[in-house]
This record gives C-alpha cells, sequence and structure tokens, in this order.
C-alpha cells in the first residue's frame, strides 16, 4: 500500500548518493552513504518547517484561549458532552486546532517507516525502490564506524560478516551507542518541548501523561536495537535537527513573562513574529491636544458723565 512512499525514498536517497559520488566521495564507503541518509533527513525536515511553525503559533493561541476553557470545565463539570461541544467551538472561533499540535511527527512517521523498509529491503539484497542490484551490495556493506549500514543488534555474528563487517563485536558495539544516541536525543527533544507546553498551559490535564512519555523517552533506544543502522541515523539525526530548530525559534518566540524578564519585546530585532504570522499591534492614536481658551473681555459700563466727556 505504501509502495508509492517507499518509490520516493528510494529514489531521493539514490540521488542524493549519486551527487555525493559526483563530488569526490568514494560510493561505496559508510561516508557516501550515511552521509545521504543524513542529507534525505534534512530534505524531509526542511519540508516540515512550516509545520513546525504552524505548530507553535497554534500553541500559542491555545495559551491564550486556556482561561475560556477554565471556564468551560468549571460550567460543564458535569456535562462532559457539552463541555466537549462548546470547547470545539470555542477552538473553531479563535482558528485554533489542536490536532496540528502532533501533526508533523504523525507526517515524520511514514517517512521514518519507508526508510526502515527500504534499508531493510538492502539489507535482503532486492534490487527494488530505486536500487540497482549494484547499488544495494555498495549500499548493504558500507561500514559506518565498524557497523553495516544495514546491521542490526539481533543480527547474528555470520550476518555481520555476511554484509561486511570485519569485527562482529565491534559493530554490535557501535550500533549499542546509536541506540543510546537516540534514546537521550529523543528524551531531550521530548524535554524542551513539554517544559514549554507547561510554561504556556500549566493547568493542562495531559501534561503529566506527556511527562510520564518523556521519562520514558530513554526506551525508545531499547527499539533501536531492531533497527538497522541506517534508520539509527535518521533518527538521530532527525532529533538534533529538532532541538536546534526548537531552539531558535523558542529564543525568536519567548513566552510573554520570558519576553519581560529579558527586557526583548515581540518586536526585538531577530523576533520571529514575521515566520509565525503574528501581527502588529496598531499604534495608539495621538491624544489631541488641548486648545488654549481664549478669554473675551467684556467692556466696562462707565457713568453717563463719563460718556458724554464730562460736559455739565
Amino acid at each position: 500500500m505504501l509502495d508509492w512512499l517507499y518509490n520516493i525514498i528510494g529514489h531521493v536517497l539514490v540521488w542524493i548518493h549519486s551527487g555525493l559520488a559526483i563530488i569526490g566521495l568514494n560510493p561505496d564507503s559508510g561516508w557516501a552513504w550515511g552521509l545521504s541518509i543524513v542529507l534525505l533527513t534534512v530534505v524531509m525536515r526542511l519540508l516540515l518547517v512550516p509545520l513546525f511553525v504552524k505548530q507553535m503559533n497554534t500553541q500559542r493561541k491555545m495559551q491564550e484561549v486556556q482561561p475560556k476553557i477554565a471556564k468551560l470545565r468549571e460550567r460543564y463539570k458535569h456535562d462532559k458532552e457539552r463541555l466537549q461541544k462548546e470547547s470545539m467551538k470555542l477552538y473553531q472561533e479563535s482558528g485554533t486546532n489542536p490536532i496540528m499540535g502532533c501533526l508533523p511527527l504523525l507526517l515524520q512517521m511514514p517517512v521514518f517507516f519507508a526508510l526502515f523498509s527500504v534499508l531493510r529491503s538492502v539489507a535482503e539484497g532486492n534490487a527494488q525502490y530505486g536500487f540497482t542490484p549494484e547499488l544495494a551490495d555498495s549500499a548493504r556493506e558500507a561500514l559506518i564506524f565498524h557497523a553495516p549500514i544495514a546491521a542490526q543488534f539481533n543480527s547474528s555474528p555470520e550476518e555481520l560478516l555476511a554484509l561486511g563487517a570485519t569485527d562482529p563485536i565491534m559493530a554490535k558495539v557501535v550500533i549499542a551507542i546509536a541506540c543510546v544516541v537516540m534514546g537521550v536525543t529523543t528524551f531531550l527533544t521530548m524535554r524542551q518541548s513539554i517544559k514549554r507546553s507547561i510554561a504556556q498551559q500549566p493547568d493542562n490535564p495531559m501534561m503529566q501523561t506527556q511527562k510520564i512519555m518523556m521519562y520514558m523517552a530513554p526506551a525508545f533506544g531499547l527499539f533501536g536495537l531492531a533497527m538497522p543502522v541506517g534508520v539509527l541515523v535518521y533518527w538521530v539525526t532527525s532529533n538534533i535537527w529538532t532541538m536546534v530548530q526548537q531552539h531558535f525559534l523558542y529564543r525568536n518566540q519567548p513566552l510573554p513573562g520570558e519576553a519581560d524578564k529579558s527586557g526583548k519585546g515581540a518586536d526585538s530585532k531577530g523576533s520571529a513574529k514575521g515566520m509565525l504570522g503574528r501581527k502588529k499591534a496598531p499604534e495608539p492614536a495621538p491624544e489631541p491636544k488641548e486648545q488654549p481658551k481664549i478669554e473675551r473681555k467684556q467692556p466696562k459700563k462707565q457713568a453717563r458723565s463719563k460718556r458724554s466727556g464730562g460736559a455739565k
């Protein structure tokens, strides 16, 4: 069903590898194939940057409507159906879509599974998804720090030797280290995002669940034991990209309290307001200046004798 996506990922990987071979890298080396996967990850993440910015904008809008949501919870705490209906109505009126918060992650998963399938096909020596038999043999035998790019931690020593590993034990050590790096970077990216979410929505009932998921993140490294080395390279690269991207955008899009402490407002230099599509606050109209009051002097009433020139 997803063969069309596998073909896209496979062909893009082959095109990037061909470009690296043109600039002088040994096409059969682990550097060429490893860097191809890194660049493939960068391309995919660049395509997702607008969605990530949209996600940040959604989080800011959700922060703004949280007081109204809290009032709805208090008003309809005994009527869950009415609470859900009114909450969705409020989100629609404010132009907020809660699904946008997890959309970038959801869109990355098909790419992840596609790359996993492509590399598994390479490990089996299949010439498909844009790979010729020669390219498949080149990729499956490429070594990244003694570990074949298509190898897994649970591969047997015989399988590792068949994939071109010179030292099966060293290959397993490299894969184990890659799994640890994968788990740590996954934890750091989730921690960075959840700290921001807690600051924006401290009363969000889902925060406790997100914290539990964050502390379970290192366990993702265990899943890495069943992944090819090339997929681990993709995952670690994606995590590092996410950390840098979040740091840059969070720094240029501070929370209201953070902006006051740092003395930088939303209009400071380097702000990401244009990136997030925020509207510039209208300048207050100048107050009209008071016009000086002109006092009109009334003529004094003179005696008749003085008006007639003093004549008797």
